[in-house]
């Protein structure tokens, strides 16, 4: 009886190891699987972000460029009127300082004359 006793639990330990043997196969197989449907999933997640960036970049492109072309058009227009403002700066400068020459030259000769 004891030698049956040990018979059996020599074949359910043989059953254990054939069991694990069997299953790490199986495993190692599923998480190649895994790996691999990973893999693959980030490579469409890339992909999908990559156009949808796209996309974006189009759309933004399309609405700034009617506000770039604002910007544009403002900048033209300040150009022009410093161009205008630099052209009576150098009409008017010695005008202006002949003038102020003037100004300060008579308020001396008045402050002289009452001392």
């Amino acid at each position: 009886m004891a030698s049956q006793s040990q018979g059996i639990q020599q074949l359910l330990q043989a059953e254990k190891r054939a069991t694990r043997r069997w299953r790490r196969p199986k495993s190692e197989r599923t998480n190649r699987r895994l790996k691999q449907a990973k893999a693959a999933a980030q490579a469409e997640i890339e992909q999908y972000r990559l156009q949808r960036e796209e996309e974006f970049d189009t759309r933004e492109a399309a609405a700034l460029g009617s506000h770039g072309s604002c910007s544009t058009k403002v900048e033209k227009e300040t150009q022009e009127k410093m161009t205008i403002l630099q052209a009576y700066f150098q009409q008017n400068r010695d005008e202006v300082l002949d003038n102020l020459l003037a100004f300060v030259t008579a308020g001396q000769k008045s402050t002289k004359t009452t001392a």
